[in-house]
């Protein structure tokens, strides 16, 4: 039923909405698994990586030991963690790294399990602690590579250019920045998701009270019309078989035609964007309203033409005078209504009139039929007033814009 109504289906672009991948932070049930596969590349890359570099640096820092690889590996470990615990993994990766700056190991891809650990924590609220984490180590680098650099090895090693400085400030303040960055991305993905959520749920709730009204208004009218005939035909099987075959006669046209009418409205919960399958009624078929009215007993006068509407005006015009009528032949004492087209000023004003009195008997119905009226008149930007005449009968007046822009069903 969430389809229903809503053109253009199919997954949102990646753009607006986010990718999928962006998806799985939002989520509790991800959040709360282990991130092996992402942790266990991670880890072999800085491993092999931090190889390489030691290679390069042979001359400049100290040799991997098995020292280091513990140290690059606590490193690397602790981000299985990052979704769960993303402040204390931040810092533990931040320590570890300075650690291993200290001893005087070389530079190398360490830097990512630090960038990894510090985005975890920007996306995941933990601003402060991730700006804490990265200026910790970036001044921990600084006081070892300009003073504590006497006493830590490797031996004879001298200070280190400010230059190399300036290269690790811009390294921590382009991670800082970029999971800055994805956090408000992601809040706006979150945000337009939501969003679009709400809107889909609200054109469901639409498209289910339209449904609804249309059942009611088809069921409401036709069995008025065969409660009525049935009377009659219980009334008159002994004494007028006859007539009693003609109220029989009239509910089986009155049924045949529900349930025709019926088909037609549950034609709509078939797959969206196929065409309906028959017109939907109009005031063109008011003679036949009539027929039906003076089939349940009720004589009806209509003034006025009716012309050419726009398709959701007239199947409204339609359904408030089908339920204005069936209102008269259940709650009315008179057996006699009229009906009153007005075109002009770009609306329809539509009135029906009965003379009363009321019956007070309960008609059976769900009294759901004026709050329908109304709901149909408010949706083209209309109005309906409802109520007692000062001469006991009951008036119906709808006004409905001819000019107003239709829902898209």
């Amino acid at each position: 039923m969430d389809r229903l109504g809503v053109r253009g289906g199919g997954p949102p672009p990646l753009w607006r909405y986010g990718p999928p991948w962006a998806h799985r932070w939002d989520d509790e049930e991800r959040g709360a698994q282990w991130p092996w596969r992402s942790t266990v590349a991670l880890t072999v890359f800085v491993l092999v990586g931090s190889g390489f570099a030691a290679e390069a640096q042979v001359d400049e820092r100290a040799a991997l030991d098995p020292f280091a690889r513990a140290l690059l590996g606590v490193a690397c470990v602790v981000l299985l963690w990052r979704k769960r615990y993303p402040v204390a993994v931040v810092f533990g990766t931040a320590t570890a790294a300075m650690v291993y700056f200290g001893a005087g190991y070389p530079y190398g891809p360490i830097f990512l399990a630090v960038a990894l650990a510090c985005f975890g924590a920007i996306v995941t609220g933990h601003r402060r602690a991730a700006w804490a984490a990265v200026g910790m180590l970036w001044i921990g680098h600084v006081l070892i590579a300009h003073w504590l650099y006497r006493w830590l090895p490797p031996s004879g090693d001298g200070p280190q250019p400010w230059g190399t400085e300036g290269v690790v400030a811009a390294w921590v303040v382009a991670i800082v920045a970029l999971a800055e960055l994805v956090k408000v991305r992601r809040e706006q993905w979150a945000r337009e998701r939501a969003e679009r959520a709400q809107a889909a749920k609200r054109r469901a709730d639409e498209e289910r009270l339209r449904i609804a009204r249309e059942l009611h208004d088809v069921l409401a009218h036709s069995i008025s019309v065969i409660n009525v005939q049935a009377g009659v035909g219980l009334a008159l099987l002994d004494s007028d078989p006859e007539q009693a075959r003609t109220a029989l006669s009239t509910i089986k046209a009155a049924s045949k035609e529900a349930l025709g009418e019926v088909r037609q409205v549950l034609d709509t919960l078939r797959t969206p964007g196929d065409a309906p399958r028959a017109p939907a009624p109009g005031l063109d078929r008011l003679p036949e309203l009539v027929e039906q009215a003076a089939s349940a007993g009720l004589s009806v006068e209509v003034e006025g033409e009716s012309r050419p509407l726009p398709p959701g005006a007239d199947l409204a015009a339609f359904r408030i005078v089908q339920e204005a009528l069936t209102n008269v032949v259940r709650h009315s004492g008179s057996r006699h209504a009229r009906v009153h087209l007005d075109h002009g000023a770009g609306a329809l004003r539509l009135r029906i009139d009965d003379d009363g009195p009321a019956t007070g008997a309960d008609a059976g119905g769900s009294g759901n039929g004026l709050a329908g009226m109304r709901e149909r008149a408010a949706a083209l930007g209309g109005t309906i007033e409802a109520g007692p005449r000062d001469d006991g009968g009951f008036r119906v007046l709808a006004v409905l814009p001819l000019n107003a822009k239709e829902d898209d069903r």
